[in-house]
């Protein structure tokens, strides 16, 4: 079949997942459940809602003792590279530990929304294969992705000092270059996030590794430009409406809607509509990337209506 020949429509999907929220987290309410699926959006990187730092020190009228400060920053001095090089240790194994619940969390909560239950450990063992080589990839190309902003950080340095030699202005030189990247840049970005956001459900329909989703995605952003445009852009007017949802719900419960976890679970709702739409808009491109072809819950049927065909191509007169 082919994909450009297919409806792909923006707001249906949008519609079918907000009433696919309601079928999942009200009809009929459990606590339990709303408590689990939470932590899976957890899991997935919902970490809280919009919060707010507010400052605790408002000021010390004490003089500060500074020879006895100055003769700390000494006596620590020679320690400075070594809490340094532990510090960024530390981070990159951070980062690299929630990269990896992130990624095993995608499966958690796909799952969840696919099959509306709210189970975690089965899942994280159904699907470990696919969690793992979701990572794996992840984390490659965000190596490839920092090593490419150092070899360009590195050419414009020695571009820099290349033109400073002149007499004439660098800075028109150094704004025709960056200009182009800048845009480059931002259109690589988005397309990586669009690669990032779809890899995983079609890892978790088809049970295949990485590398070959990756591939499929790709091949459908550029096969069809103009959907993923307006999903981008939807998506922009969407997450703008998180964000104010946000910031009015960890006002009105006094910030504790930007604490961890209980703030994904306040703001559950939004996160399962959002993602239920990046699946329902996915699932409209054929079978293969419908997560419901080989199981849909009775209570879904009334809502995900059958895929309609693509238009056959009349055939050829027979002579």
């Amino acid at each position: 079949m082919n994909e450009t020949e297919r409806k792909i429509e923006i707001f249906k999907p949008f519609g079918e997942a907000f009433e696919l929220m309601t079928k999942i987290l009200f009809q009929p309410f459990g606590l339990k459940k709303w408590l689990v699926i939470g932590f899976a959006a957890f899991l997935t990187g919902h970490f809280s809602g919009v919060g707010f730092n507010f400052p605790t020190n408002f000021g010390n009228f004490r003089q500060p003792h500074t020879a006895q400060k100055i003769n700390l920053l000494e006596q620590w001095k020679p320690w400075l590279p070594v809490i340094i090089i532990g510090f960024v240790i530390f981070v990159l194994a951070l980062v690299i530990v929630l990269m990896w619940l992130k990624s095993r969390g995608s499966f958690i909560f796909t799952d969840c929304i696919v099959r509306n239950r709210g189970a975690i450990a089965e899942p994280w063992r159904e699907y470990r294969m696919e969690g793992n080589s979701y990572f794996v990839f992840q984390l490659l190309v965000m190596l490839g992705a920092m090593a490419a902003v150092v070899l360009l950080a590195i050419v414009f340095v020695l571009l820099g000092f290349l033109a400073s030699g002149h007499r004439e202005p660098s800075g028109v030189v150094m704004a025709a270059l960056l200009v182009p990247l800048f845009i480059c840049w931002i259109a690589f970005g988005i397309i990586i996030h669009l690669i990032f956001l779809f890899m995983a459900p079609v890892m978790y329909r088809q049970r295949c590794p990485a590398p070959d989703a990756a591939r499929q995605v790709l091949r459908l952003i550029f096969a069809n430009p103009a959907p993923f445009i307006l999903f981008c852009l939807f998506g922009i007017v969407l997450i703008l409406a998180m964000l104010v949802i946000g910031c009015v719900v960890t006002c009105v419960t006094c910030c504790i809607g930007a604490l961890p976890y209980l703030g994904t679970v306040i703001l559950l709702p939004v996160f399962v509509t959002l993602h239920s739409f990046s699946l329902l808009f996915l699932r409209q491109f054929g079978p293969e990337y419908d997560m419901w072809a080989s199981f849909m819950p009775p209570e879904f049927s009334l809502v995900l209506l059958p895929l309609p065909a693509p238009p056959e191509s009349p055939s050829p007169p027979s002579l």
